[in-house]
């Protein structure tokens, strides 16, 4: 944490160089105007956004990320931004925002008159990008993950025959991730033998075919394994705080702790001890060296892990750890993550959190990856396509058709796209299609996807963005079934149920549409929108 001295520096600084009125303190309370909107905090809020000063709303960033990216971050449509470097609790009612942190001092001012002028502001302070982009790859083709289809079955043979069958429905290759259970055991970073043959020759094979292959990782470890004990001998293991055994087993005299997670119950690395953090990277150079393996997925590193009943070796906040966890993936450009905290402008690819095979889950993609970018994360993926829970997937009966082909067209045209469940395994022919188109359409877009991720990498900026970024003070802050990818591409899903015909709002220029029609804004247009049409619009210059 800086130093209060430090911190002052730093914001005389700020306002010299910006331009900008600051102010900080322990507590704050800001009196909002009627026609103020606020974006921020979680990405899972996204669909809550913009807030305002008249329907309430509260959240404690302390020890939680609700499962997805957390900043301690608030920016309006007024210029106005909060920021805290330590976790705070913040509230929206009565026409105020009340801002409060037991942790650091809150920082707040206002930079120009618009949500892109806070956002610049905040983006250069507070987390300013490094010029780096995770792997290309993952922006340029579709990416696809075994976790539908095998759950917990992960194995050599059907992971061949699903990559086979990538190439044969005619799906461009990309990325492929191997998720959870591929390995011996959690901390155990081995190729189970019983599930694998030859998985150095399998990850050869994969490359043949053109794709790059990760492998999904955590920071738990089995209890009671023969890596659990070293560690545990070693003292890289989170304790509990009762600090040792009651009886000193050999080799476990540091008691550690034991937390419960949707695996069960495990013991988990501490990251805070560089000792730690080297014999994790350790395994992963070799999975990297000995078997050819890309990247990473990590998976879990959430904040209320560490809330309770937990020592580190370094004393520090639960959110701290999701910070250490993250830190790993700068090592490996082909990398993504689910919960973060405090890691924008670096080079992580962030996906959104996991949602039902459920049409109430389809509205919040867009709104969630808007939310992503204005808190900095602009290397942003959402979901599995038609949902990443997996139970939903168990009885084909239940397979909603029509939501997976919208849900592939939703995020077709975002920095990523990701495929799980097989389409051409659960969808008809004709539907099947119509993802294929998707898949290619994002590869056809795929370059230009790139350069804007390099150009986020140099400025900062989102690559997705809502319409009140570039066009402020004209009515869109509510719009959040339409999105624009980078300045000048105008794109407009549908994400509800049945629908056959949407409104589109355009903004003022002059927009022609992938259909050949060309509209002159600013103006609402109802647009035909059947089941294979994904309308988007690119700005005439």
């Amino acid at each position: 944490m800086l130093s209060f001295a430090k911190k002052s520096m730093r914001t005389f600084l700020a306002m010299v160089l910006f331009g900008s009125f600051v102010s900080t303190a322990i507590g704050l309370e800001l009196q909002l105007d009627s026609d103020e909107f606020w974006w921020g905090g979680l990405s899972v809020d996204g669909h809550h956004m913009p807030f305002t000063g008249d329907k309430p709303f509260s959240r404690n960033l302390y020890a939680k990320n609700y499962g997805n990216q957390a900043q301690p971050l608030l920016i309006s449509n007024k210029g106005r931004y909060v920021w805290c470097d330590q976790p705070m609790e913040y509230s929206f009612k009565d026409q105020k925002l009340v801002v409060n942190s037991e942790y650091a001092t809150i920082e707040s001012g206002k930079s120009g008159s618009s949500l892109k002028e806070a956002y610049a502001y905040a983006s250069k302070q507070f987390f300013p990008s490094d010029g780096k982009i995770p792997d290309a790859l993952l922006f340029t083709h579709p990416q696809y993950n075994t976790w539908i289809e095998l759950m917990y079955d992960q194995n050599e043979k059907d992971i061949l025959e699903y990559a086979q069958a990538i190439i044969d429905k005619g799906y461009p290759p990309g990325v492929l991730m191997i998720d959870d259970n591929w390995q011996e055991n959690y901390g155990v970073w081995e190729f189970s033998a019983k599930r694998f043959q030859d998985p150095k020759g399998m990850i050869k094979k994969l490359h043949a075919m053109g794709f790059k292959v990760m492998m999904w990782v955590c920071p738990f470890v089995t209890a009671d394994s023969a890596t659990y004990r070293k560690l545990a001998a070693e003292d890289l293991l989170l304790r509990d705080p009762g600090m040792k055994q009651n009886i000193l087993w050999a080799n476990t005299k540091n008691k550690p702790a034991i937390i419960r997670w949707w695996n069960g119950a495990s013991a988990c690395l501490d990251l805070s001890n560089p000792k730690s953090q080297a014999w994790f990277k350790g395994e992963l150079d070799r999975l990297v060296n000995e078997y050819g393996v890309d990247g990473f997925k990590f998976d879990a590193g959430d904040a209320n892990f560490y809330k309770t009943g937990v020592v580190s070796m370094k004393e520090c906040l639960p959110n701290d750890h999701t910070i250490f966890f993250s830190e790993l993936g700068l090592h490996y450009p082909l990398n993504e993550y689910r919960a973060s905290w405090k890691l924008a402008g670096r080079p992580l690819a962030q996906r959104l959190r996991d949602k039902g095979h459920r049409w109430s889950d389809v509205p919040v993609l867009i709104p969630g990856i808007i939310a992503q970018g204005l808190m900095g994360y602009a290397f942003t993926c959402p979901d599995m396509i038609g949902g990443g829970e997996y139970r939903s997937f168990l009885r084909a009966d239940t397979i909603d058709q029509e939501l997976v082909v919208r849900s592939a067209q939703c995020s077709a045209l975002m920095p990523m796209m990701q495929f799980s469940a097989a389409p051409w395994r659960v969808l008809s022919k004709e539907n099947a299609e119509i993802c294929r188109k998707m898949a290619q359409l994002h590869k056809d877009f795929g370059l230009e996807i790139l350069d804007l991720a390099k150009d986020s990498a140099k400025t900062g900026e989102p690559i997705v963005r809502s319409l009140e970024y570039h066009y402020p003070g004209q009515g869109y802050a509510h719009v959040n079934d339409q999105f624009l990818l980078g300045p000048d591409i105008m794109v407009a899903p549908v994400v509800t149920q049945g629908t056959r015909s949407r409104d589109v709002i355009f903004p003022a220029g002059t927009w022609q549409g992938e259909d050949g029609t060309v509209i002159k804004g600013p103006k609402k247009v109802n647009v035909s929108v059947p089941l294979e049409r994904l309308p988007y619009y690119r700005k005439k210059k």
